[in-house]
């Protein structure tokens, strides 16, 4: 096991950061149950000037307080009142960086995952969309703010070179409300 170390997330560049998750690990031992799978789509969100993070403008809440902390924790959030949603903080305390996950390939546990996903078979629908993710993954808002160090929840590198051409920019998705910030190319999509 070689979990990223804590300054991985403490980098300044949280665009970087985002990119460099791309082909890392991403693993939960959850009532002894272990499920992961290597990182294939995420979106960075850079407060307080983004107006599609929870931080935009410094807005600190019962909810973006994690989102302040010193990188290397998750935030996990409610969306919509249903999905659990896993994001990385990164930087520094008070700068609040935050990187969604979005998508993993997975790996390890998958019956465990489509059990939790009431799925019957494998398919692309298993780990794709930051909500799914959380589900097969046994991730939910009692994980905000753990340690990414930890053993619950935690990230490796299993020495996955990406190069620059494997990784598809596009703007991030559901952020209409974002302003100038809607077409900022700030998610990133592993292509195999």
């Amino acid at each position: 096991m070689n979990k990223l170390p804590k300054s991985f997330y403490l980098r300044e560049d949280v665009i970087q950061i985002a990119q460099d998750l791309l082909g890392k690990y991403l693993f939960t031992n959850l009532d002894n149950q272990l499920t992961g799978g290597m990182i294939i789509e995420v979106e960075a969100y850079r407060a307080p000037e983004d107006k599609a993070s929870h931080a935009y403008n410094n807005c600190r809440t019962k909810r973006t307080k994690t989102m302040f902390a010193e990188g290397g924790i998750a935030y996990v959030y409610l969306c919509y009142g249903i999905h659990s949603l896993f994001n990385v903080i990164t930087n520094q305390v008070d700068i609040p960086h935050a990187i969604l996950v979005r998508a993993i390939q997975p790996l390890e546990g998958i019956e465990i995952m489509l059990e939790r996903r009431k799925k019957k078979k494998l398919d692309s629908t298993l780990t794709n969309g930051p909500g799914s993710l959380s589900q097969a993954l046994g991730i939910n808002c009692s994980h905000d703010a753990i340690d990414l160090a930890g053993n619950l929840i935690w990230i490796e590198d299993r020495n996955i070179k990406v190069k620059p051409n494997q990784i598809l920019v596009t703007p991030r998705i559901g952020i209409d409300y974002a302003e100038e910030y809607v077409s900022k190319p700030s998610r990133f999509v592993l292509s195999m």
